[in-house]
């Protein structure tokens, strides 16, 4: 008993050390100068411009990464086909690549002298420096984490209600729609939850293609670079303040979700 206890202890002496201490610690030194000082970094123009940005390119990347990710599971699990085993490493790559090689690998395909580059630029269109490149840079980095977490569950619920709605003369819409998605609602929407953080909080490969041009291209996360290098911490923190909200807000909205829907 006094074991457990101890192990219990030193878990939380740890989470409290690694987690709420830093977290603490980002809350008092944003508002030790009053909340006004907080109040107008946050409201600036190029601040919210780049909660804005933030916003729209986990909008995109979000979405399709939760629809690859349930496809991309259902092959794995469900399907037969040659080179299966690589296509189930590769969706890991993000996961051990560093954000920053992903941004440079696109610097390097579509910079003005990348394989895309060159027929971009003569078609007019703007990739680096620019939306579409932070888009692909934050997908990219938060592709695996719906696939990974539906994966295992449909491993553990197998298809015989598949099989029986097949033979009972259900589409394949139809299937998945009452039978497999119900099943694994739960882990997609960890996947999101857990995408969406990472597309909010992803800085190395955004901060390779954006150009950091603020107002323009400047996220939330490079905004906070910005303040502190401008020597305006108050207004760093601050920003952080807000991206750490958001994150605390989704899982706590997550977390009162679930009894209801289990309860059900």
């Amino acid at each position: 008993m006094l074991r457990r206890l101890g192990l219990r202890w030193v878990a939380l002496a740890y989470l409290l050390v690694i987690l709420l201490g830093p977290l603490a610690m980002v809350f008092w030194r944003t508002f030790e100068n009053g909340f006004g000082t907080a109040w107008d970094a946050i409201t600036a123009p190029n601040t919210l411009h780049a909660f804005e940005l933030t916003l729209i390119i986990a909008a995109i990347a979000v979405p399709f990464n939760t629809v690859f990710g349930i496809l991309c599971a259902l092959a794995i699990v469900r399907k037969r086909f040659p080179g299966k085993g690589l296509v189930n490493a590769f969706v890991d790559l993000p996961l051990a690549l560093s954000p920053v090689v992903v941004g440079l690998s696109l610097f390097l395909l579509y910079g003005d002298d990348g394989w895309l580059g060159s027929w971009l630029g003569e078609h007019g269109i703007e990739v680096l420096f620019a939306l579409p490149s932070m888009v692909i840079a934050t997908i990219f980095v938060s592709l695996p984490f719906v696939a990974r977490e539906v994966v295992p569950t449909l491993r553990e619920i197998g298809d015989e209600q598949e099989q029986a709605a097949r033979t009972l003369g259900a589409s394949g819409w139809q299937t998945f729609r009452r039978i497999t998605l119900p099943a694994i609602r739960w882990a997609v929407i960890y996947g999101v939850v857990l995408t969406t953080a990472r597309c909010l909080g992803e800085y190395g490969a955004v901060a390779v293609v954006s150009g950091r041009l603020q107002g323009e291209t400047e996220t939330a996360t490079l905004r906070v670079e910005e303040r502190w290098q401008s020597f305006d911490i108050a207004g760093a923190y601050a920003i952080s303040i807000v991206l750490a909200f958001v994150a605390v807000l989704v899982l706590v909205a997550l977390t009162l979700i679930r009894p209801k829907e289990e309860t059900v």
